[in-house]
């Protein structure tokens, strides 16, 4: 199988998870209040899971593993604590942001579960997020590609794209976009072939590098998992490939259960920062 877990999580019914939920906000209330809101997350994640085991349950579990495969490539998440079969994500940030929410739903989706919940112990008041996965309501393995943006720019832009549809038959989609973009970047030559620090450049003054992964010499690649403002992001990525040596960059968006492909140059086919 190319997702590995230890443990079976399954979808909860709403009275099962209220009554795990109630036990485990009284335990994680219990738990900052003793030791403030300073201390590291694993802290809070034992200690929270020390006190759900002495109310009676019996099925607690820590930084559960899970390892995604495909072919050469593995890449190992943890889940930070599973009670009765509820996920739940520990934090101690400032305040939530949208990357904690896609991480949430990431885990969620490989533990095949219905839900997770974040919990964040560096707010006055241990705060808790419940996020619901998109599992009951389709198929991700069921994905569409648009491609009428798509043109290759380089012999190896077909096998980009192969390369991608394989990991999603293996993983499916609504995962985290980083997790596709490093597989890609495995099987084109690694992080030391395929991530380069390109000369960023403005009216032929160079004003420092920027990161890229790259699948051929003179063409990079991004992967994203938009659903909405993608005109913006676009406009973005035109702006930073002006100003790089490359022909131009092919992003690949999931948009949900959909992959879109884009091919975008600038002007002649060459960055503005690049050298004629």
């Amino acid at each position: 199988m190319p997702i590995h877990c230890p443990i079976t999580l399954a979808p909860l019914t709403d009275a099962e998870f209220d009554a795990i939920d109630r036990v485990v906000m009284g335990c994680s209330y219990a738990a900052q209040n003793h030791f403030g809101r300073l201390c590291d997350e694993r802290v809070y994640e034992n200690d929270v899971a020390t006190r759900l085991r002495a109310e009676g349950f019996a099925d607690v579990q820590t930084q559960v593993p899970v390892t995604l495969t495909h072919e050469d490539f593995s890449k190992r998440y943890r889940f930070d604590l599973v009670v009765n079969r509820m996920l739940y994500e520990c934090k101690t940030v400032a305040a939530f942001a949208p990357e904690h929410d896609a991480q949430g739903i990431h885990y969620a989706i490989l533990g095949n579960t219905d839900r997770v919940k974040l919990l964040n112990f560096r707010s006055p008041k241990v705060v808790g997020r419940l996020l619901r996965s998109p599992l009951s309501r389709v198929d991700r393995w069921r994905i569409a590609i648009a491609q009428d943006r798509w043109q290759p720019l380089s012999e190896r832009c077909p096998a980009l794209v192969e390369r991608m549809t394989a990991l999603l038959g293996d993983w499916g989609a609504f995962l985290e976009a980083r997790l596709y973009e490093e597989a890609l970047v495995h099987f084109f030559g690694s992080k030391a072939r395929c991530e380069r620090r390109l000369q960023v450049t403005r009216d032929g003054l160079e004003l420092g590098t920027h990161k890229l992964a790259c699948h051929a010499d003179d063409v990079g690649f991004v992967v994203t998992a938009l659903a909405r403002e993608m005109a913006a992001y676009e406009i973005q990525i035109q702006r930073l490939l002006r100003s790089l040596p490359l022909r131009g960059i092919q992003w690949l968006n999931l948009n949900h259960a959909e992959l879109q492909l884009v091919t975008l140059c600038y002007g002649n086919g060459k960055g503005m920062g690049a050298k004629e």
